[in-house]
């Protein structure tokens, strides 16, 4: 049977209780410890009287090594039982507290193992689960992963830490900054592609996991050039510019300094800087709807 304390779409910090889980097995499990744990101790108590009565020469050598054997296979016992309970998912302080007040719950809390957010919840109040059910899923997506595929002919213009561009079919109008974070060593036999895994920041939680997205990589003679589509650049009134998202539905017309063409691409050396979401889809609408309502671009 189940208690459910959280929901969908709610933020959890580590260890906050996300359900109370009754279970039968965890009941008689945990009187199976209570039992050994008992007996060790008795077998404890019999093993240091008989070392006494030993030293005394009141008792035989062989009495005093079956009570040693007797409380070694109570220690035994009693780990065992122990381990039954953490394998169950038991949490260390709750095992304390049966030590403590030897007092059977048979409760056992279910907490988030980090901060993040409930994204599913497979439960309800009362409900009877299994044990190999999923009750919940908590994600921290402040940062995501983005899994792409590069062609073989490609893969030399690619490495770890490189600064890329993620633009999402979601949001076809901005560009999301990332790095490369994993290259893979080996290539697909099917494909002839190989993986790779970009880290972007999400702290405005506009990108969710599953989401379709293409990853642009720019190959510049400079590591630290920052680049961008050609697309993406358009005349202003005193010179090029480029559109840079503030939020979703806001843009900021900024002049920039451009350096040398490279393909498709072209270097910025002034007005934007490293991870700003520049648009690279739509900028001439943009930019028209600017001239219209007389806007001037920024500096």
């Amino acid at each position: 049977m189940v208690k459910v304390h959280v929901d969908v779409g709610q933020d959890v910090k580590k260890g906050a209780l996300l359900a109370l889980l009754h279970s039968v097995d965890l009941g008689v499990a945990e009187g199976e410890y209570l039992k050994s744990a008992a007996r060790m101790e008795e077998a404890e108590r019999s093993h240091v009287r008989a070392k006494e009565l030993y030293e005394n020469k009141a008792v035989s050598l062989a009495e005093l090594q079956r009570r040693e054997a007797a409380m070694k296979a109570a220690r035994a016992e009693a780990r065992e039982t122990r381990n039954r309970l953490e394998l169950l998912g038991v949490p260390r302080e709750e095992v304390d507290r049966l030590d403590r007040e030897h007092t059977i719950k048979a409760d056992m809390p279910l907490r988030a193992p980090f901060n993040g957010r409930v994204i599913t919840r497979n439960i309800t109040k009362g409900e009877v689960v299994e044990t190999d059910q999923t009750l919940f899923t908590v994600a921290n997506l402040t940062d995501v992963w983005v899994i792409g595929n590069v062609p073989e002919k490609d893969i030399r213009f690619i490495r770890k830490d490189q600064h890329v561009n993620v633009v999402l079919a979601a949001y076809p109008h901005a560009m999301f900054a990332g790095t490369i974070t994993y290259v893979g060593d080996v290539l697909d036999p099917a494909t002839r592609t190989m993986s790779l895994r970009v880290t972007v920041s999400n702290s405005e939680r506009l990108l969710k996991p599953e989401m379709f997205a293409v990853i642009s990589v720019y190959a510049t003679s400079s590591p630290d050039a920052l680049s961008v589509p050609l697309a993406a650049v358009q005349d202003g009134p005193v010179g090029k510019m480029v559109f840079i998202q503030q939020e979703i539905g806001t843009f900021e017309a900024r002049t920039v300094k451009l350096g040398s063409e490279e393909g498709e691409v072209v270097r910025i050396l002034e007005g934007v800087k490293a991870g700003e979401q520049v648009v690279t889809k739509g900028s001439f609408a943009l930019k028209s709807e600017m001239e219209r309502h007389k806007i001037e671009p920024s500096t």
